[in-house]
């Protein structure tokens, strides 16, 4: 019997490849599914089943395009919000033989109504399950957010606490799987650790620690979670069924000219913070690529063109191939850096960046109508932020700033700069013209000793 992790490094998602003798099954496949094709040819298996633990809202299920590959039956659970056009319907109870493995379904709502967790057993050694594949029900470290539900909130946060303690019941032995890892949208107080047993977070999730049902439910009821508009868009391709990834995922590389004449695409900077504050073409995104999973469905539109501006073109179809994930296949092509750009005479702009003593100094000064704009999520801010500092989380950016003054200088923080990046170029995007950025941000401040401020 061999069980491998896939992971899709930046979503923070983990699929499951799991085989036993000739047969083998996959739990919430990626859409770039050749990772899974690869591992039955190496041995010797045939995929059989594929298993979904529930609708996901961060990216496109590779499900549809893997069974059209291999023949494979669909498992969803039931109650989705739309019908699962693709897939069978599994039930509490029903169980499914995968070579000397069997696979038996829980159905776990509350993060999701269609939500299902599925208990790995070992025909060989009866003795309890295994391990247990949550989906987003359970993390390492966290449970599924209950969110998605706004008029229903104590009811779901309710449902979740119930199916938590069934997959609990399972017994302390059995390993956790989850389908997603740290920096997920999907959690917040996830472990940087993808492995845990149902008897280690018993003992040490803070969330599983609550053993009151309704003290369970107010928690969860009081956190704040963010919704990218893009979630919608996966909605509808995980209930229609979206194709598979784009085969080429290296874009043909465009000159110079064709940043500046983009004909209605998107043009996004993907090399870094540094580069993007160094030089940019006027008017583009600076998403960094390890930052495409998270900031990309915020601004970027899947009906129309992108064109990527990459360090090279390594960086180029990997920044693809994340935008490819999350439903985003319209990259036409990438420029490699923008040096060419300057040497072709063609306009360029940059970003100032700042340190923690200007930013010291304006604050003792209170500069005349300048803004200390901080970009963090609100609960980052509450927990503590600089004196003066106006608070607009970067997802929601520009009609979050609109009260700014577009004429008045503006200095854009986060926790560290990478996602104060980000906002400075959508502000410059829509009309601020005094715009940098606070290099360090946050750590930064802490670093220094200087006094934060706690709540709003």
């Amino acid at each position: 019997m061999i069980l491998e992790k896939i992971k899709s490094d930046g979503l923070a998602h983990l699929s499951y490849f799991l085989g036993s003798g000739s047969e083998a099954a996959v739990i919430d496949p990626r859409r770039d599914i050749e990772a899974y094709l690869d591992l039955a040819r190496r041995n010797g298996m045939r995929i059989v089943h594929i298993f979904e633990t529930h609708r996901n809202e961060d990216l496109v299920s590779g499900a549809p395009a893997l069974a059209s590959v291999t023949g494979a039956k669909i498992w969803h659970g039931p109650n989705p919000a739309e019908p699962i056009v693709y897939a069978d319907t599994a039930r509490q109870g029903d169980g499914f033989a995968v070579g000397d493995a069997r696979i038996e379904v829980l159905e776990t709502p509350g993060h999701t109504d269609d939500s299902l967790s599925y208990a790995l057993h070992d025909s060989s050694y009866d003795d309890g399950a295994v391990g247990v594949f949550t989906g987003d029900a359970l993390f390492v470290g966290d449970v599924g957010r209950t969110d998605f539900y706004p008029d229903r909130k104590r009811e779901v946060a309710g449902l979740l606490f119930d199916s938590l303690r069934k997959i609990l019941s399972l017994g302390d032995q059995a390993i956790l799987y989850p389908a997603h890892g740290a920096g997920s949208v999907c959690g917040s107080g996830m472990a940087d650790r993808e492995f845990s047993t149902l008897g280690h977070e018993r003992a040490n999730n803070p969330r599983l620690r609550i053993e009151d049902r309704e003290a369970f439910i107010d928690a969860k009821v009081a956190e704040h979670h963010y919704q990218p508009p893009y979630f919608r868009l996966m909605e509808q391709l995980n209930a229609e069924g979206g194709g598979r990834s784009p085969r080429d995922l290296l874009p043909p590389p465009v000159g110079p000219e064709a940043l500046y004449d983009l004909g209605g695409a998107q043009l996004v900077d993907v090399r870094g913070v540094a580069d993007f504050a160094g030089a940019h073409v006027p008017g583009a995104y600076c998403i960094p690529s390890d930052m495409i999973a998270a900031f990309a469905g915020w601004f970027l539109d899947a009906d129309r063109d992108i064109v990527l501006v990459a360090r090279d073109a390594d960086q180029a179809a990997g920044s693809t191939r994340t935008l490819a994930r999350i439903g985003y296949d319209r990259v036409v092509g990438y420029h490699a850096g923008i040096v060419p750009v300057a040497t072709k005479d063609r306009a360029f702009a940059s970003v100032p960046l700042v340190d923690t003593q200007a930013v010291n100094e304006r604050v003792d000064q209170r500069a005349d109508r300048w803004t200390l704009l901080d970009v963090r999520s609100v609960d980052e801010f509450e927990a503590g932020h600089v004196e003066g500092a106006q608070h607009a989380y970067v997802g929601e950016l520009p009609s979050a700033a609109e009260s700014l003054a577009k004429n008045a200088p503006v200095t854009v923080m986060c926790g560290s700069g990478a996602r104060a990046s980000i906002a400075a170029s959508i502000l410059l995007q829509t009309g601020w013209t005094d715009v940098d950025v606070y290099l360090g941000s946050m750590k930064a401040w802490k670093a220094g000793g200087y006094r934060t401020i706690e709540g709003r």
